[in-house]
């Protein structure tokens, strides 16, 4: 007898950005999986008698392991489990989800893939901007700020993240950000490009703070709260 894994994309946090489908499987689950980003009042919409187990990573603080993880998914599976696995954002964007997948289709284990609101997105929303702009910004690109170790990746594609006509936004990259600023100065992006922090977004501690890439480099320097956060930099954040 083999259950089933709905990977669940929660959206940034706000219970009100699930979807329907969302909020039906985490209703209808045995076990829910779920990150530190989806806590809180997400895990409201599950059952009152699934088993709810906490699986989240945060960079400098104990985590799990991503293998135990994928096993504790097919270990689940493998009972005729209903599983969700439930992460923040859209669990295709940065989730660690195609470990997961491969696990699963090696244990013979079928699975769905729920989309959710990426967390760029909310961000862009609540800060009352497009990501897109007609004639100066026609392209958006998601990059991560960190790679396995926490440091900036050595591997960018500079030339595109110095794009002046792109809307950029950088995924666990606060602690990195001022190495990634100097970068891009060198590449001829010029350091006033406006950009934004976006702490939080969906919960109720959120913030928002507009600047440019050359102050925010030096702020984040200086000092950085542990709230997890986006920065979105390109000709968009200025609005």
């Amino acid at each position: 007898m083999t259950g089933f894994v709905s990977f669940v994309s929660s959206g940034p946090g706000d219970p009100e950005l699930l979807t329907l489908k969302a909020a039906r499987r985490l209703a209808e689950a045995d076990v829910v999986l779920f990150d530190d980003l989806s806590s809180g009042p997400i895990l409201s919409h599950a059952g009152t008698n699934a088993d709810l187990i906490a699986v989240g990573k945060r960079a400098g603080k104990p985590s799990p392991k991503q293998d135990h993880v994928s096993q504790l998914l097919v270990d689940h599976a493998l009972t005729g489990a209903k599983v969700v696995r439930l992460k923040s954002g859209d669990s295709g964007i940065f989730g660690r989800l195609e470990e997961e997948i491969v696990a699963l289709s090696n244990a013979g284990i079928r699975y769905e893939i729920i989309p959710g609101v990426p967390s760029a997105c909310a961000a862009a929303a609540v800060a009352g901007i497009p990501l897109t702009r007609r004639l100066t910004a026609r392209r958006v690109q998601f990059v991560t700020g960190a790679d396995i170790s926490g440091n900036l990746p050595d591997s960018l594609n500079w030339a595109a993240l110095a794009d002046a006509e792109a809307t950029t936004v950088v995924f666990m990259g606060k602690r990195t950000f001022p190495a990634l600023a100097r970068e891009l100065a060198l590449r001829g992006l010029p350091l006033k490009t406006p950009a934004l922090l976006a702490e939080a977004v969906g919960h109720p501690e959120q913030n928002l703070h507009r600047s440019t890439i050359g102050e925010l480099a030096r702020e984040l320097e200086q000092g950085r709260s542990d709230q997890p956060a986006l920065i979105l930099y390109g000709p968009l954040a200025e609005l």
